[in-house]
């Protein structure tokens, strides 16, 4: 296999001034990739566009508000403007919204689609139309696994990653002859600021995102359609699709849903 297998190949990565993002962009700089990198926080993105150019990959940082579809263009544009393509999508910018059922309001919902799902909408329509010309590419939805199986007190967030799995079912399955490849990632607990507040149970422990990093750059390789990571969040899967209850069940007895240090429920931001 190539060391390098994305040689001067170009990627766009959203939520990449920590975290997951932040891991993907340098595993696929050490890939080969040039990298765009988008995130709110200017600072740290000029951090982690500092560590590609240190891999001998070029890099360019542009905050970019995922939310605003103005912001998303820009990004694509620029992109555009310094290496003509885009090979690889990497749409993984999120907020954690979480709320009990009883308490929920319509705001919380508008709030973690408009990040989780529309902010990943926003990136593939505006790169899409490049991916066509060339009839080439790899677009990554980063789901969670609570598109698999939702916890509670996820209600906001799990519907929109529910919303975002099903984007990914359809594309896969319409882009493919274009040449263009999808796929989703569903990754547990991750090490990451986005939960830094949160306990979890040891069965259900934090996995470090160079983790998944690793995994989406497998998944681009192979052209996967989907990842579970880590390897055994599949048994809730596979018992969940089995026994509804059972889920329900073994998600109540381990409480999967962990435990939050803070007052009050509220969002973290990737």
């Amino acid at each position: 296999m190539p060391r390098q297998p994305f040689l001067d190949q170009v990627a766009i990565v959203t939520g990449a001034s920590s975290g997951i993002g932040r891991a993907a962009a340098l595993a696929l700089a050490q890939c080969g990739a040039h990298i765009a990198l988008a995130a709110r926080s200017a600072d740290k993105l000029e951090e982690t566009a500092e560590a590609v150019r240190r891999l001998g990959r070029q890099a360019l940082a542009i905050p970019t508000d995922v939310r605003r579809r103005e912001d998303v263009a820009r990004l694509v544009r620029q992109t555009l403007g310094t290496w003509g393509q885009i090979d690889i999508l990497i749409a993984n910018a999120g907020a954690y919204i979480r709320t009990p059922v009883p308490a929920m309001r319509v705001e919380h919902f508008e709030e973690s689609l408009q990040v989780n799902f529309y902010g990943a909408l926003y990136l593939i329509v505006e790169a899409l139309p490049a991916m066509l010309e060339r009839r080439r590419g790899h677009i990554v939805l980063v789901s969670s696994m609570d598109a698999q199986k939702g916890m509670p007190l996820d209600a906001p967030y799990v519907a929109a990653k529910y919303a975002l799995r099903g984007l990914g079912e359809v594309m896969r399955q319409e882009l493919r002859p274009y040449g263009i490849f999808v796929t989703t990632v569903f990754p547990g607990r991750v090490d990451t600021p986005l939960i830094d507040y949160l306990d979890v149970p040891r069965i259900s422990a934090k996995i470090p995102p160079a983790q998944v990093a690793q995994a989406i750059v497998r998944a681009i390789r192979r052209r996967q359609p989907e990842v579970i990571v880590p390897r055994y969040a599949k048994a809730l899967v596979y018992l969940n699709t089995l026994s509804p209850r059972l889920g329900d069940w073994l998600v109540r007895v381990f409480h999967f849903e962990g435990w939050d240090r803070r007052a009050r429920p509220g969002t973290q931001e990737r």
